[in-house]
């Protein structure tokens, strides 16, 4: 083959990942071991401040801390408000790079489940862990972050990489309609080529894992009626079966022929009775009613969790069916509740964890294999993964999320801020794809 021929046939060849070199590493490990205190410093200042989802100011003072920590880096940042759905807002970050490798997106959140009401409150040292509410979901995440970035500026491979941080002010509980609530989010996604979320990093038994998919998070209400009246009729062809019976027959439906793979279908609350209702929150049933009365109503709540849009599809479309089967002289509605789309597995979400594992063994870390997804709550990396690559689970080793005794293992900060560094430099080389 001619020489020029030759040397056009390599040019059209893909160009490897430009993986972090060893002097880079050894750069980012001596900033990480100068900033541990620095980082445990910033995590207990981010955990005293109360930023519970309702708490608008407190998120946004939250935002502010960390404001502070990205302009320092060479990043501009915004505050998206929220108002419009009634949350605080979102803190977005953007660092301008060379314009040539991919351009990432890293997800987090600013609030957390504990309101100021919460007797969950302050921070602590207890042996090798840090408590405090939200320390692990998403605070610890969130310092995570930052301190990769750090290390990565004192290696010098910030400077040409392409990042925007996307902070989220309602990620426990988002504005509705919760599509106006994240519609910033999904703008990113679609100018980034990789998104990458920090909430905590799966482990069981000592291993760490990478979560390449995470199930949906929605919620939906069941109403039934009957016709009510002296219990000696019920079953007969005047009153039937009443709306308790009504929906018994149909939760018992779910149980029995909704099972597979990947899917949960929760019921959190209900009341039967002459009447019963829910409150507009979905949180408190009431009903009333005598033993020889029949029930005119009932009402459940419930959640379903699924692994992919199709078989959330799916699964509605069954749910659906059952409920339309109705007993003698009763009626249902179900009535479904969009939150948090699923982040389905996909090939492009396991080569990430590919690249991670090429990053571990550079770091001389074990390899991380891919965590049940049944065993994942929902996160925002849902509202991205249908658009872009996404790896999720990237930040610390926490333990009782969202319940008082929340607490991140002091020790995961350093190990995940050294090896978010050189994942985020080894993924910044890497070229565009479009």
């Amino acid at each position: 083959m001619h020489k020029l021929t030759l040397a056009i046939a390599f040019a059209a060849l893909p160009l490897p990942a430009f993986a972090q070199t060893p002097t880079e590493i050894a750069a980012m490990r001596t900033a990480v071991a100068a900033d541990a205190s620095r980082n445990e410093a910033l995590l207990e200042r981010l955990v005293v401040q109360n930023s519970g989802t309702l708490n608008l100011p407190g998120v946004k003072a939250v935002g502010e801390l960390v404001r502070s920590e990205f302009e320092p880096l060479g990043f501009t940042v915004n505050w998206e408000d929220q108002s419009a759905v009634g949350r605080a807002g979102h803190l977005v970050a953007r660092h301008k790079g060379s314009g040539r490798g991919k351009r990432l997106l890293l997800i987090g959140h600013l609030d957390t489940v504990f309101e100021p009401s919460s007797p969950f409150t302050g921070f602590k040292r207890e042996g090798g862990r840090a408590i405090g509410p939200g320390v692990g979901d998403d605070k610890g995440g969130i310092v995570v972050i930052i301190g990769a970035l750090r290390a990565m500026q004192a290696a010098g491979t910030l400077k040409n990489a392409d990042i925007t941080v996307y902070l989220t002010g309602d990620e426990e509980r988002a504005g509705a309609p919760a599509e106006k609530a994240r519609a910033g989010l999904v703008a990113a996604a679609k100018a980034s080529d990789i998104a990458l979320e920090y909430e905590n990093l799966a482990t069981e038994n000592g291993t760490e894992y990478g979560t390449v998919a995470r199930r949906s998070s929605t919620s939906w209400e069941l109403k039934t009626t009957g016709v009510t009246g002296h219990s000696s009729g019920v079953f007969g062809d005047a009153l039937g079966y009443g709306a308790i019976y009504e929906m018994a027959r149909i939760l018992d439906g779910f149980r029995r022929e909704l099972p597979e793979p990947n899917l949960t279908y929760n019921v959190g609350v209900m009341a039967g009775g002459t009447p019963a209702a829910i409150d507009a929150a979905g949180v408190t049933a009431t009903g009333s009613g005598k033993t020889n009365i029949v029930a005119e109503a009932t009402v459940a709540r419930g959640d379903l969790r699924t692994l992919t849009p199709e078989q959330d599809a799916r699964v509605r479309g069954k749910m659906t069916a059952i409920v339309e089967k109705h007993l003698p002289r009763t009626g249902a509605t179900l009535t479904f509740f969009d939150g948090m789309p699923p982040m389905a597995p996909s090939e492009g979400n396991r080569a990430l964890l590919a690249t991670l594992n090429a990053v571990n063994r550079d770091l001389k870390l074990p390899e991380m294999p891919e965590y049940d997804p049944a065993k994942r709550g929902a996160a925002d990396s849902g509202w991205v993964a249908a658009i872009v690559p996404t790896l999720a689970g990237l930040g610390p080793v926490v333990g009782k999320a969202h319940a008082e005794g929340e607490w991140l293992d002091l020790s995961s900060l350093p190990r995940q801020a050294l090896r978010n560094a050189a994942y985020l430099t080894r993924l910044s080389r890497e070229p565009r794809s479009r």
